[in-house]
């Protein structure tokens, strides 16, 4: 019997349809994912499930108790742990770290003996032990995302709900936090209802539903899921990119330039019919780096978005491709750091910071929560004045030139760009008011925007009831009404959907490429950092590293060799025979990735440790590290240097 179902689940607020007819179970000893962009259902299906909200169809049954009324939902509240969406949302921002945990066991009536001891391992777990003395509103947003869970999980419930518990936290803390689900996994048989927006997380999974518009897309192990929507990824460089896109344009549905590679989503079956046809397509172009590979969750994702028609009731920015990237004036450096500090009193936010952009140059700056990315972004933009050092920005000088590098650059930060209550045309004209555009040249860039946009049929919509896609390409318009010459973007896809995002980074290429503006960029989604040109990451203030990706991609495998990826039948019991021999060492649903010399060197060591172990090897081979990968083994080596 499933220790949670889910039936028919029905929920609305007044008029509007959060969730509507969702059927699933979650068994006991399971991590289950619900994945889905800001507005897909997720919190009201969670919050349903926690006993905490009230719903008007269907019926959710937990330890087989249907949560019907609130008297059910006090019998089982014991049983389950919830952690809502939002950084730190069950903290209290005044009390210490200790303080916080100590007042939640209270409320579950933890005994003083099972305190001190649960408190000691989660703490160790978290490497929140230093940091007992300090106030939950001091700490990082990873660093309060890991003491809200030992929150959740002081009373040692048998089923924990998890909201979004991920979301604006950083790749390193994000793998801390699935190695503490793989350890109570492994050592408590914990069962978990886990949300997320990034798809990348989708595989540590045992199963998932994919969630849009309160309806489930599809459900089952990513195996099972990828396998329902067959097909090839092919990827490829070209030196006619203008031209190769016109050519596959109308032929796919799913076609990707992220400035350096085209991906196409090819529904042949076989990769060598893939190949053909693509190849077929593109007749006589220069085509280098030809590779085919399995579809992702996340392109599986888009494939059943676009197969349900939402690409076209969302809006579709269709952006000129002239077959050429932006020449003029390319060495031209737009963006310069040097020598950058800022103070916060005896806290060194920012430690001697420098770096360039060039024109037409997608620059990302890459770091944990609290690294110190915001800072300089800040400082570079003329809002935070700096300790130390020097910037130049458009041509203008960071500390003496605030108002003109303000009309030079367009800014997106990361909590406010729009104002909410306003239309999206009433937005745009704003933005354009403010930066002083006539009335001729301010109704031209309304015409562009909406068309970049793809916001066409929205323009009297109130800001705040658009898509979350969709309210993220007005804020970058709005952004760049006035034609600025260098953009800089703070975490600017944060809960949007994986087909927004790809949107979004069409139109930045697009403005990079062929418009050669320079952006600055920083985000959490490291699928994401492998469209820029160059990447630098910081690290407690300072940079650490700034290199291209594939440059960081070579370093790491020149340090700790090959990503190899195993499936197996019961990967948790080998989870801890391999801990011990391998580095990098990490659970994702049914499978294993970790790092070893090579392929051939470390199949007879895997095997001869899982011989006695009655653990199925029913797949061995080596992966592309992807910038996770390598961010977190950065990270995770300085922690713990620093340590």
């Amino acid at each position: 019997m499933p220790l949670l179902q889910i039936t028919g689940f029905h929920k609305r607020y007044r008029r509007q349809v959060a969730v509507e007819r969702v059927d699933l179970s979650v068994g006991r000893g399971e991590i289950f994912g619900l994945i889905g962009p800001d507005g897909a259902g997720k919190s009201s299906l969670m919050k349903a499930a926690a006993g905490v909200l009230s719903y008007e169809g269907g019926l959710i049954e937990a330890f087989g108790v249907p949560l019907d009324s609130e008297t059910n939902a006090e019998r089982v509240k014991d049983r389950i742990g919830f952690m809502p969406q939002g950084l730190g949302l069950n903290l209290y921002p005044d009390l210490s770290v200790e303080e916080n945990i100590d007042f939640l066991a209270r409320l579950r009536e933890v005994a003083p003996a099972d305190l001190a001891r649960r408190k000691r391992r989660l703490l160790a777990m978290t490497r929140l032990e230093r940091f007992r003395g300090r106030a939950m509103k001091h700490l990082s947003g990873g660093m309060k995302q890991k003491l809200g869970l030992v929150c959740t999980l002081i009373h040692q419930p048998e089923l924990v709900i998890l909201d979004e518990p991920t979301t604006g936290v950083d790749p390193l803390s994000r793998r801390d936090f699935w190695a503490i689900l793989t350890d109570l996994l492994r050592d408590r048989g914990i069962t978990a209802l886990v949300s997320t927006a990034y798809l990348d997380e989708a595989s540590r999974f045992h199963r998932l539903a994919l969630l849009h518009q309160g309806q489930v897309l599809d459900q089952g192990t990513p195996e099972e899921i990828v396998s329902r929507v067959p097909g090839r990824l092919l990827s490829f460089r070209t030196s006619q990119p203008g031209e190769a896109l016109r050519r596959l344009q109308g032929r796919y549905r799913q076609l990707d330039y992220d400035g350096h590679r085209i991906r196409v989503f090819v529904t042949a079956t076989g990769e060598a019919a893939a190949l053909d046809e693509l190849r077929r397509h593109l007749g006589d172009l220069p085509v280098r780096q030809l590779e085919a590979g399995e579809p992702g969750l996340e392109d599986v994702f888009v494939a059943l978005l676009r197969g349900r028609g939402d690409a076209d009731r969302e809006g579709v920015p269709r952006l000129p491709v002239n077959g050429r990237s932006h020449r003029g004036g390319e060495d031209e450096v737009l963006i310069e750091a040097s020598g950058l500090c800022r103070d916060f009193g005896d806290f060194r936010a920012v430690d001697r910071v420098g770096f360039r952009v060039r024109r037409g140059e997608i620059f990302g700056l890459l770091g944990a929560n609290g690294a110190g990315k915001t800072t300089v972004i800040k400082m570079l933009t003329g809002i935070l004045r700096p300790t130390a050092g020097s910037g130049r920005v458009a041509g203008a000088d960071m500390r003496r030139a605030a108002g003109a590098i303000r009309q030079r650059i367009g800014y997106m930060s990361q909590s406010f760009s729009l104002y909410r209550d306003l239309t999206a045309l009433e937005n745009i004209r704003l933005y354009g008011g403010i930066y002083g555009l006539g009335p001729g040249l301010l109704q031209e860039r309304i015409d562009w925007v909406l068309e970049m946009a793809g916001i066409r049929g929205h323009e009297s919509d109130r800001t705040a009831a658009l898509p979350m896609g969709l309210r993220q390409r007005l804020a970058l318009g709005c952004a760049l009404v006035h034609r600025p010459q260098v953009l800089f973007l703070d975490e600017p896809t944060s809960g949007v959907d994986p087909l927004g995002r790809r949107r979004f980074w069409s139109i930045l290429t697009h403005l990079a490429r062929e418009q050669g503006v320079a952006i600055l960029i920083t985000t959490h989604y490291m699928s994401e950092a492998e469209h820029c040109d160059h990447l630098a990451l910081m690290h407690a203030g300072r940079l650490v590293a700034d290199k291209t990706p594939d440059a960081l991609r070579r370093e790491l495998q020149q340090e700790v060799g090959e990503l190899l990826e195993l499936q197996l039948d019961h990967p948790l019991e080998a989870l801890e025979r391999l801990e011990g021999q391998f580095k990098g060492v990490t659970l994702h649903g049914n499978r294993i990735h970790l790092f070893a010399p090579s392929l051939s060197a470390a199949e007879p060591v895997i095997r001869r440790l899982l011989a006695d172990t009655g653990v199925e090897l029913r797949s061995l081979r080596t992966r592309v590290p992807g910038m996770e990968d390598v961010f977190v083994y950065r990270m995770g080596l300085l922690e713990r240097e620093a340590a």
